[in-house]
């Protein structure tokens, strides 16, 4: 995985950017910053990911964005302009379809910008920011986010030993290969059980969440956090006034309605983008900045 420039940020300014994100994400439904969302979620998780991220996006983000896009209006019926109807009678409308097509880009994007999310914010960057404040939550929480990489790769190696001794899922007829299955679920979660029980053992042996205990952490805020915590404070700043202003306003049903585009939705949409970009500007400055010094010496 290819650590971008953002990673190495203070974590405040970290988990404030992807709570802006994920926030606006949800909330937001005009086209047009929708469209922006979802263009720099797929940016940023390609700088991180590389062609994984590629590969990912296409087999599994792409379907699920055409069969979310495509189920909504066969179910949902709502809306004025019928363009046909169905051999059941139900009409097909415009607005739904559209809707469709807004959750579909809103649940990808959610799901793009919590991948880049389990990529920068480490367990250890969540607990140095809420440990002391919630610290048996935030524990569980960064034990939560580990789960399904590392899981993941503990359930290969079970497979690869169990298909070692004849006793895999892909080995013997139907009911021999259920009760394999079955056997190596029993496994995992047995393993599964014995790993909290571990933890949460290693974690009470030091003191974790115990008043006055102290932690180290190599985390400091300096001036290139503060530099860019301003720039992300102006940008949501502009983003929360487009939004009471009614400039990010957009309404499906029962007729489609969307705000009129004015030369303040322009900065919004330039701020969106801006905010969207804000980690891939930072690491290509950076990498600007390294090969200019790396020239001169």
């Amino acid at each position: 995985m290819m650590k971008d420039s953002f990673s190495s940020f203070h974590p405040i300014i970290n988990f404030g950017y992807f709570a802006a994100m994920l926030l606006f994400g949800m909330f937001l439904m005009h086209p047009v910053l929708q469209v922006i969302a979802l263009l720099c979620a797929l940016t940023y998780s390609n700088l991180l990911n590389g062609r994984r991220a590629v590969k990912f996006n296409l087999l599994y983000m792409l379907p699920l964005f055409i069969i979310m896009a495509v189920m909504n209006p066969v179910f949902n019926h709502a809306g004025v302009t019928i363009l046909f109807y169905l051999k059941n009678g139900n009409p097909m409308t415009l607005e739904s379809i559209l809707y469709g097509i807004s959750a579909a880009c809103m649940f990808v994007t959610i799901l793009l910008w919590f991948s880049c999310y389990n990529a920068v914010m480490t367990s250890d960057k969540f607990i140095y920011l809420f440990g002391k404040i919630m610290p048996a939550l935030s524990l569980i929480f960064s034990m939560v986010l580990r789960f399904v990489p590392r899981y993941k790769e503990q359930i290969k190696r079970i497979s690869l030993a169990q298909r070692s001794i004849g006793r895999d899922i892909t080995q013997g007829n139907m009911l021999v290969r259920a009760r394999n299955g079955l056997t190596i679920l029993s496994i995992m979660t047995t393993w599964a059980l014995e790993n909290a029980i571990e933890t949460a053992d290693s974690m009470k042996s030091r003191g974790y969440g115990l008043p006055g205990r102290t932690s180290f952490s190599l985390y400091r805020f300096d001036s290139r956090d503060r530099l860019a915590g301003g720039a992300l404070l102006v940008l949501i700043a502009i983003m929360v006034i487009g939004e009471v202003s009614g400039r990010n306003d957009m309404r499906f049903f029962p007729s489609v309605k969307m705000a009129h585009t004015t030369p303040f939705s322009i900065i919004v949409f330039i701020a969106y983008l801006l905010l969207g970009l804000l980690p891939v500007i930072i690491h290509v400055v950076e990498a600007l900045k390294w090969k200019s010094i790396s020239s001169k010496t």
